[in-house]
């Protein structure tokens, strides 16, 4: 379980990584490679948000499963 949260975190930062790129990249705002590159960094930040939530649900379909537990402060305490 551990590993899975692990790789996802690393692919939600590789794919913030490639989106910074992009930007950083740049270029002229009317040339045909600016466009693609602006195409380029909002599709690996969309990635980014999908990872995210795709995390977020695994996370809460495990807990629901048993596969993972809570911790912290006992409840009534």
């Amino acid at each position: 379980m551990t590993y899975v949260v692990i790789l996802a975190f690393v692919a939600i930062v590789g794919s913030l990584v490639v989106a910074m790129l992009f930007m950083l990249r740049g270029g002229k705002p009317e040339s045909a490679q600016a466009s693609s590159r602006s195409r380029g960094m909002a599709k690996a930040l969309a990635v980014r948000v999908g990872l995210s939530i795709l995390l977020f649900a695994f996370i809460l379909l495990s807990h629901w499963m048993g596969w993972i537990q809570p911790t912290g402060i006992a409840p009534g305490r």
